[in-house]
């Protein structure tokens, strides 16, 4: 049964690194999130209501920039804020940003692993 996702916050290069080593097994999505953007609090509120199976990270840009830098490197995604990113098996299978992170496509995010 779906529930609604229960943000935990990504801090350190060694917690990202772990996360993205588990992808091979488990996918899980990230969300880069800007503390003063207006857009960024509308895709909060998009990504914090949104039911899924699926573990959900997070990441303060601006707080814990290198982190979200090297994210996008290791991703080989442009670095946008606010973006939610669907990692699976070290890579980004789907990425969205600014208005186009919501929970409908957050939903078809996860309908493209089936």
């Amino acid at each position: 049964m779906k529930k609604v996702a229960m943000l935990q916050e990504i801090t350190s290069h060694e917690q990202w690194k772990e996360l993205l080593e588990q992808s091979e097994d488990q996918p899980f999505f990230i969300f880069k999130h800007s503390t003063t953007c207006p857009i960024s609090a509308f895709a909060h509120k998009q990504v914090s209501n949104f039911e899924t199976d699926l573990p959900v990270y997070y990441v303060k840009v601006i707080e814990n920039r290198p982190i979200s830098l090297e994210m996008a490197d290791d991703l080989n995604v442009q670095h946008q804020s606010p973006q939610a990113i669907l990692v699976m098996h070290r890579l980004a299978k789907w990425d969205q940003s600014h208005y186009d992170i919501t929970q409908e496509t957050l939903a078809s995010a996860v309908d493209f692993l089936v």
